[in-house]
C-alpha cells in the first residue's frame, strides 16, 4: 500500500495515498470548538472531499474563521437554490438572485415575484432542513466551459451564460448537490450535515437566508432589519439593471464592445447627482452647522468630502474640513488592543472632551484654536489652526466616529447632520455568486497603500483584520442612525483597479499566510476584462486609489 508523507501541526503523520482530507480533519476535531469544513493544503484552500496523492502540509478551516464562513454561506446557498429547483422545476421566473449582504442574513429576489409569500418561504427552509438530515454530499466535476454556457443557458442563467462566455479555461468546476447542478466561486463544505444553523425570513421585495454570523457559528442571532442600509443597496440594484450591467458578464460586454467611456460618464455623472442631492438637503435645513461623515476603510470619503463641499459652495455656504484624526489623544495615552498594540480606533483614542468644547465655542460665534496632531511625534503639534464660524460657514466633520452621538454628546442634534459612506458593491459575477462589499474596499486599499504608503499588498491583507474588526466595533453599529447615506462603488472600477492589484498580489510570498487570500483575489480577477484608466474624470472617488485626483487624497 502506497502512503503519503503529511505534515500536521509541525509534526510528520502518515496515511494511506488518496486518503480523504476529512477523514484524516476527523482525527483532529478534538482540537477544535468548532466544526471544521475546509482546509488549507500546501497554502491553499482545499475542500474536505478532496484525496491526497502526495506529500504536503495540512491545515484547518473552522466555522469561526472568514473563509470558514464564506464555505459556510456557499453551502446554504447551494442547498437553497436546490430547494427552488425542487419546488419549480424548470421554471425560470422561479431563479433567484443572491443580492446581497443585509446584516446577519442575504438578501435574495425572485425573477418574478408571483412566487414570493410565506409558504413558499416556510416549505423552502422545510426542504433544506431535510438535506441537512440527508447529509447529502457536495461533488465537484469538470465540464468544458462551452458544455456549461449551453447547461446555463437552457437554464435562463444569462448572467452565467455572459460571465463564461469569457472564461480563459477550456474546463471549469461544476458542483452537483443530490442532482442539482450549479457554478460556484470558491469551495464548498463535504456535505449539508454540517449547515445545522440557517433559517428564511421575507423581506423588502424578497426573502433573506439567516446564518451564524463569524463569532458565533453554531447561534443564530436575531436578524435585525436596516431599512436604510437596504435602501440604498435596492437602489443601487434597480440602477445597474437600466444600464443593464447587473453582472461581470455584462461589464465585460461594455468593455468588449467599447462603451466604457460612455458607462463611465454615466456613472460619474449619478455621483455627481447624488452628492448635489445631499448638498442642497444639508443647505436646506436651518441651523445646521456640522456635516459628520463616517465610514468603513476606503470608502472614498477624503474624495466625497472634497465633492460635498464644491457642492456646497455652489449653494452660498462655506465649508471648512476638520478631520477626526487631529483630536487624537497623545500616543501613550491611546487605549492597547489585547495584543498590548495601541487601539487608534476606539472611541477613546480621541480627545472627547476637547472636540466638544471647541465644537461648542464655534457655535456660539467664538474663535477656537483646533489642534493639529503630528503622526510622527504622536503629539499634538504646538501650532494650531484658527478657526470662527460665520453665518454661512459649515463644519465637514470626517473621522470613523462620525454617527456615534457619543462623540458629539454635547452639541444639540438639530445642528448635525450625518452622513454615512460606504462602497457597497453593486456588481455580482452572476446570479448566485456575489461580490462581497469588503472584496471591493480591500482592492482599493491594497492600491492605494501601495501607492501612497509604500505598504506591499501583504501587509495590507495582513492588517485587514484588525480594520475588520473595528469597523464591525465603531462603524456599522451606527450606520442607520445616518441622515442619508451615499454608495461610493463604481459599476466599472473592478476592470481599472485589475491593472493596479494584480501586479501587487502577484509578489505576495507563496509562503505567508496572506498568500491564501492574495491568491483567491488574483482568481477573482480572472472574471473581469481589464480596462484603462484615461477615462476616468479627475475628481472621481476612484482616483482617491489609482492616483491622478484633483484634490490632495
Amino acid at each position: 500500500m502506497k502512503t503519503v508523507n503529511i505534515e500536521l501541526f509541525g509534526n510528520i503523520r502518515t496515511y494511506p495515498e488518496n486518503t480523504r482530507v476529512g477523514d484524516i480533519a476527523n482525527d483532529y476535531r478534538d482540537r477544535y470548538e468548532h466544526d471544521i469544513i475546509a482546509a488549507v493544503k500546501d497554502n491553499k484552500i482545499c475542500e474536505l472531499n478532496k484525496k491526497i496523492t502526495g506529500d504536503c502540509k495540512l491545515g484547518f478551516v473552522t466555522t469561526d474563521s472568514a473563509e470558514g464562513h464564506n464555505v459556510y454561506v456557499r453551502g446554504v446557498s447551494m442547498m437553497l437554490l436546490k430547494a427552488i429547483n425542487e419546488m419549480f422545476p424548470d421554471d425560470a421566473s422561479a431563479n433567484i438572485n443572491i443580492e446581497a449582504a443585509i446584516g446577519n442574513g442575504y438578501y435574495c429576489e425572485f425573477v418574478s415575484n408571483e412566487h414570493l409569500n410565506e409558504t413558499v418561504i416556510k416549505e423552502l427552509e422545510r426542504l433544506m432542513h431535510g438535506y441537512v438530515r440527508r447529509d447529502i454530499a457536495y461533488t465537484k466535476t469538470g465540464m468544458d466551459t462551452d458544455d456549461a454556457i449551453e447547461l446555463f443557458k437552457k437554464r435562463h442563467m444569462e448572467h452565467k451564460e455572459r460571465l463564461f462566455m469569457y472564461r480563459r479555461v477550456s474546463r471549469i468546476n461544476i458542483y452537483n448537490l443530490g442532482g442539482y447542478e450549479d457554478y460556484f466561486y470558491g469551495a464548498m463544505p463535504p456535505s449539508t450535515g454540517i449547515l445545522k444553523y440557517f433559517r428564511l425570513q421575507m423581506y423588502g421585495n424578497g426573502f433573506v437566508f439567516i446564518v451564524p454570523g463569524q463569532d458565533n457559528p453554531d447561534e443564530l442571532a436575531e436578524f435585525v432589519p436596516g431599512p436604510k442600509f437596504y435602501n440604498i443597496v435596492k437602489e443601487a440594484n434597480d440602477w445597474i439593471c437600466k444600464m443593464d450591467i447587473d453582472g461581470v458578464g455584462a461589464l465585460n460586454d461594455a468593455i468588449a464592445n467599447d462603451k466604457l467611456k460612455d458607462l463611465i460618464l454615466v456613472q460619474e455623472a449619478l455621483h455627481e447627482k447624488k452628492i448635489g442631492d445631499i448638498a442642497a438637503r444639508i443647505a436646506g435645513t436651518p441651523g445646521m452647522k456640522f456635516i459628520m461623515i463616517a465610514g468603513p476603510s476606503s470608502s472614498g470619503k477624503t474624495t466625497f468630502s472634497h465633492r460635498l463641499s464644491i457642492q456646497l459652495r455652489t449653494l452660498g455656504l462655506t465649508p471648512h474640513p476638520i478631520p477626526l484624526d487631529n483630536y487624537f489623544v497623545d500616543r501613550e495615552k491611546t487605549p492597547l488592543n489585547e495584543d498590548g498594540s495601541y487601539d487608534y480606533e476606539c472611541l477613546g483614542a480621541i480627545d472627547i472632551e476637547r472636540f466638544n468644547s471647541d465644537m461648542a465655542k464655534l457655535l456660539k460665534g467664538k474663535e477656537v484654536v483646533l489642534p493639529v496632531y503630528d503622526f510622527i511625534t504622536g503629539k499634538r503639534s504646538p501650532i494650531g489652526i484658527k478657526k470662527k464660524l460665520g453665518s454661512n460657514d459649515i463644519l465637514v466633520i470626517e473621522g470613523i466616529h462620525g454617527l456615534n452621538d457619543e462623540l458629539s454628546y454635547s452639541l444639540p442634534a438639530e445642528s448635525k447632520f450625518k452622513i454615512y459612506i460606504s462602497a457597497l458593491t453593486q456588481l455580482n459575477i452572476d446570479e448566485h455568486n456575489r461580490i462581497p462589499t469588503t472584496d471591493g474596499r480591500l482592492i482599493r486599499r491594497i492600491v492605494r497603500d501601495a501607492r501612497t504608503r509604500g505598504v506591499d499588498a501583504q501587509a495590507t491583507i495582513a492588517m485587514w483584520k484588525s480594520v475588520r474588526n473595528g469597523e464591525n466595533k465603531y462603524i456599522f453599529p451606527y450606520q442607520e442612525q445616518a441622515d442619508v447615506m451615499f454608495n461610493s462603488a463604481l459599476i466599472y472600477e473592478l476592470a481599472v483597479l485589475k491593472q493596479y492589484a494584480e501586479p501587487l498580489l502577484f509578489k505576495v510570498s507563496r509562503n505567508s499566510k496572506e498568500y491564501i487570500e492574495a491568491r483567491r483575489l488574483l482568481k477573482f480577477f480572472d472574471y473581469f476584462l481589464g480596462a484603462g484608466s484615461e477615462n476616468v474624470n479627475y475628481n472621481s472617488i476612484l482616483r482617491e486609489f489609482i492616483g491622478g485626483s484633483i484634490f490632495s487624497v
